[in-house]
């Protein structure tokens, strides 16, 4: 019984230093390409904190009621390395696309907002949507949440579906035909989404 509660500790801390360092950089890397960065850029929101809550508190209860729910090691590792790689997506993205890439979805044209087709952008059109989404599910197999994991998938899945299909509207209002061809070469980059 002591190595399973050890073994959720463990993962306890992953998890806050991970959103810790995701938080962090976020607002930073906001604050180095845009030269100024608000709360907002901390990408902490309302409905953000209801799901972490739900996911702290099926942990507390499942370490307490069901402690052979946190024994599975090989799912917090599996959890762990998704938790890497979605970080790793994520900040190749905002590295990539620089001064392009903003928290919030841009309605107006900007002369100065340039199409970015290279890097990982060759790959899909929306790494950061993607290295969100599998950082956070990571976060609850990380802590070995069999529910919150489960909800967050798609919660998730159905918020980046629609934000992307808004996005793309505007991308190829600004775009035009230039944004229509890369959207038929380059998938988008979260599972399920044209």
């Amino acid at each position: 019984m002591t190595e399973i509660m050890e073994a959720s500790e463990w993962r306890l801390r992953c998890f806050v230093m991970s959103l810790l360092f995701f938080h962090v950089s976020e607002f930073m890397l906001a604050l180095h390409y845009h030269g100024a960065a608000g709360v907002e850029s901390l990408l902490i929101t309302g409905p953000y904190l209801v799901a972490l809550t739900f996911g702290l508190v099926e942990h507390h209860l499942e370490s307490m009621y069901l402690p052979e729910y946190k024994s599975q090691t090989y799912v917090a590792y599996l959890g762990l390395a998704l938790v890497i790689v979605g970080e790793v997506i994520r900040k190749l993205a905002i590295v990539t696309a620089r001064r392009n890439f903003t928290h919030e979805i841009k309605v107006d044209y900007d002369e100065n907002h340039q199409l970015v087709t290279h890097g990982i952008y060759r790959y899909m059109r929306h790494p950061s949507y993607l290295g969100f989404f599998v950082f956070a599910i990571g976060t609850q197999l990380l802590l070995c949440n069999p529910l919150a994991t489960a909800g967050y998938m798609i919660i998730l899945w159905r918020f980046f579906h629609d934000r992307i299909e808004y996005e793309e509207f505007f991308l190829v209002e600004f775009f035009g035909p230039k944004y229509e061809e890369y959207q038929k070469i380059v998938p988008s980059g979260l599972p399920f989404v044209k």
